[in-house]
C-alpha cells in the first residue's frame, strides 16, 4: 500500500494535472508488482484559491484522493498531518506542482524492493529523478537537463520511504514554517538512523514553474531571505561544517557572491534591462542563471543577518 502525500498552497491549476497523472498510474498485472493500492493525501495548507471547492466539486473524478485541510502552517507541518492520515506502509512525498509519468509508482515500488533484497535490510529510501520545465501544455515532455541534477541526500520533491522511519526519525520540524530546508533537516535525522539513499531514475516528475519574468524577482527575493532565515535554524540544530556549507553560511560563499554580484552592485534593479533583453528572445531560463547571482548574494546576506539575530 502506497500513499502519495502532497501539501499544496494556492496551486491549483497544476494541482490539477498533478492528481489527473496519479489516476492514470499502471501497474504490472504479476505476481511480482508490489503494488497492491494507493491513495493520494492531499493536505491543504490554507489555500485562498478555491482548492477546496474545487476537490468537492470534482471529487468523482479522483477516487484515490482523501484531501484535509489545515491553517496555514507551511508544508513541514502539512507533510506531518499526511503522514499522520496515511494508510500505506511506504510514504512517497511529491510537491504539488510535479507530474508524473504512468509508471512513476511502480517504479518507486521496484527500486524500494530491489534494493531491499540486494542490501538485505530496509534501511533505504527511494529518490527519483525532477525535471525542471515551464511548459504548462505538455510537462511530460520537457527533457533532462544538467542543471536538473541534485546532489541533495533527502528532498521531498520526489521520494518514497517507510512511514516507520519517518516516525522513528520525529517527522518534519514544523518550526521550519517559512521556504526551504524542512526536508534536508529531516534528512540529517535519516542519515543518523544508517538509511541508505538509492537512486530511482526511473521514477520520474516533472516539476513546473511559470517563465522568469521580472515581476517574479521580488518574490523570489524574500525567499532567498526566507531561506536564509530557515538555514540558520537548521544550523543551530545540526552545527556542523557540512551544514554550513548547504545554507551558505561560509567565508567562501560570502567572498564567491559578493565577487560575482561586485558587492551587490549587480541587482535586480542594475541587470533588469539585461534580464528583460534575454527574457525577450526566448531565453528567459538564461536569464533566471543569471539572476542566481544576485539571489544568492540576497540569500548569504539574508544567512548571516539571521545568525546575528539569533546570537543577539
Amino acid at each position: 500500500m502506497l500513499s502519495i502525500v502532497i501539501p499544496t498552497y494556492n496551486r491549483l491549476p497544476i494541482l490539477k494535472k498533478c492528481l489527473i497523472a496519479l489516476e492514470h498510474q499502471q501497474f504490472r498485472q504479476d505476481k511480482d508488482s508490489q503494488v497492491l493500492d494507493y491513495e493520494v493525501v492531499l493536505v491543504d495548507d490554507g489555500s485562498t484559491d478555491g482548492t477546496l471547492d474545487w476537490l468537492t466539486a470534482h471529487g468523482d473524478q479522483f477516487p484515490h484522493v482523501r484531501s484535509f485541510a489545515q491553517n496555514h502552517a507551511g508544508p513541514a507541518a502539512a507533510r506531518n498531518l499526511g503522514v499522520k492520515q496515511a494508510l500505506g506502509e511506504i510514504i512517497i512525498f511529491i510537491d504539488s506542482d510535479l507530474v508524473v509519468t504512468e509508471h512513476f509508482l511502480q517504479s518507486h515500488a521496484d527500486a524500494l524492493v530491489q534494493a531491499q533484497q540486494r542490501l538485505g535490510c530496509d534501511r533505504l529510501f527511494t529518490y527519483g529523478w525532477v525535471i525542471n520545465t515551464c511548459n504548462f501544455d505538455e510537462p511530460t515532455s520537457e527533457p533532462y537537463k544538467i542543471t536538473d541534477f541534485s546532489a541533495a541526500y533527502f528532498a521531498t520533491g520526489n521520494v518514497a520511504i517507510a512511514r516507520k522511519w519517518l516516525l522513528e526519525a520525529g517527522l518534519f520540524d514544523t518550526r521550519f514554517q517559512l521556504y526551504g530546508w524542512e526536508d534536508l533537516e529531516l534528512g540529517v535525522r535519516l542519515k543518523q538512523l544508517g538509511l541508505k539513499l538509492i537512486k530511482c531514475p526511473e521514477a520520474v516528475g516533472y516539476h513546473w514553474h511559470p517563465p522568469f519574468s521580472l515581476d517574479q524577482i521580488p518574490r523570489m527575493i524574500d525567499r532567498e531571505i526566507q531561506r536564509g532565515r530557515m538555514g540558520v535554524l537548521f544550523y543551530r540544530k545540526h552545527p556542523t561544517w557540512e551544514v554550513r556549507m548547504m545554507i551558505q553560511m561560509t567565508w567562501l560563499h560570502r567572498l564567491l557572491w559578493g565577487i560575482l554580484s561586485l558587492g551587490g552592485r549587480l541587482n535586480e534593479r542594475t541587470m533588469a534591462p539585461f534580464l528583460q533583453w534575454l527574457i525577450d528572445r526566448g531565453k528567459s531560463q538564461l536569464a533566471l542563471e543569471i539572476a542566481r547571482i544576485f539571489l544568492n548574494w540576497y540569500n548569504v546576506q539574508g544567512v548571516y543577518a539571521a545568525n546575528r539575530e539569533m546570537q543577539g
